[in-house]
């Protein structure tokens, strides 16, 4: 299934500009249109790679309904790939109605103006629509959270426990149910946490590696022990490009990296790294501190991956030691000289 003009949104965040140099680099024909608030997580340095003719980015906001019909007439697009979101989940424990705002309203606008525009009735879609497609990214938060075993999948029952897992679980609803009550021509993807190149500042992995370059404490909440599925980005932007082509309509697939650590194992992986590749006087490791937990922090999230790999072929390239030591290169690049 291939597309001529592709509606991306959030593409100047972390995920969303990987995917778009990843994309274009396989798909040079395709025209892209970038969609973009840039808020605190987005930056158009992200993107500086891509100098594509068929690229073009468009400063805005998925709430603006206005806006997005506009960018439909104007462009003509035949697919969406929306990952603007509001992600963090520390300021939605603050500030929970931009998550709300964003998160749900505006993934209903962009499912609701292609509709129309693709859609002549319920089931019905215009003549020259009928392969557009509305792939909508979104996370493994959506299913809350695991004891000490077990694994999530695309059966698990959602239970979303912060405002920002809650928001992301209600526009996968909202996304179902255009496919079940129109039969719009949707797929899903919910990933475990990514880690790698142009993450921004203030998550984890960033913070542990820019914290110690610069001499500082380097926080770690509670007692560390919370445990994550860590997926390099490249992996997930491959996965994304094989569910967006050839996932089957209506679908949900997960896409996780196999690589579960808790974060006290991160800080002294990657500390183990800097002294290797950065060293200075003494260790990193004496720069590890332990703060306040957050309110509600999930105790564990996995993911099982065997449906994208068994139905499409998806499989992780990287794993947890040798993604890590290529996103340690690229912060050390871009912090050694701040």
């Amino acid at each position: 299934m291939r597309h001529k003009t592709i509606l991306i949104t959030g593409g100047a965040g972390f995920i969303g500009s990987n995917f778009i140099t990843y994309f274009l680099k396989q798909n040079p024909n395709t025209k892209i249109v970038n969609l973009d608030k840039l808020t605190y997580a987005g930056e158009l340095s992200n993107l500086k790679e891509v100098s594509s003719n068929n690229y073009k980015f468009v400063k805005g906001d998925i709430c603006n309904i206005n806006l997005i019909i506009s960018l439909f007439i104007e462009h003509d697009f035949d697919a969406v790939i929306h990952f603007a979101a509001e992600s963090h989940v520390d300021n939605s424990i603050e500030k929970p109605d931009e998550f709300i705002k964003t998160n749900i309203v505006g993934t209903f606008n962009l499912l609701d103006v292609s509709k129309n525009y693709w859609m002549d009735a319920p089931n019905q879609y215009k003549i020259g629509y009928e392969s557009s497609r509305f792939h909508h990214i979104s996370t493994d938060e959506v299913y809350g959270a695991l004891g000490d075993t077990g694994l999530f999948t695309e059966q698990t029952p959602y239970a979303p426990n912060s405002p920002y897992s809650a928001s992301k679980a209600s526009s996968d609803f909202i996304v179902r149910s255009y496919f079940h009550t129109y039969g719009m021509n949707v797929v899903t993807t919910n990933c475990s946490n990514n880690y790698g190149p142009k993450q921004h500042d203030e998550k984890l992995i960033p913070t542990i590696i820019r914290k110690a370059i610069n001499g500082e404490q380097i926080p770690i909440y509670g007692n560390g022990k919370n445990i994550r599925d860590w997926l390099y980005v490249l992996d997930h932007c491959k996965g994304i490009d094989l569910v967006f082509n050839n996932g089957a309509s209506g679908e949900t697939y997960n896409i996780g990296g196999h690589n579960e650590r808790d974060n006290l194992y991160i800080a002294n992986k990657i500390c183990e790294i800097l002294d290797e590749k950065y060293p200075k006087a003494e260790s990193y490791k004496k720069q590890i501190s332990f703060v306040k937990d957050r309110v509600g922090h999930d105790f564990r999230y996995a993911i099982d991956a065997s449906k994208i790999e068994n139905e499409l072929g998806w499989k992780a390239d990287e794993n947890f030691e040798t993604g890590i030591k290529k996103t340690i290169d690229w912060y050390i690049d871009k912090y050694k000289n701040v």
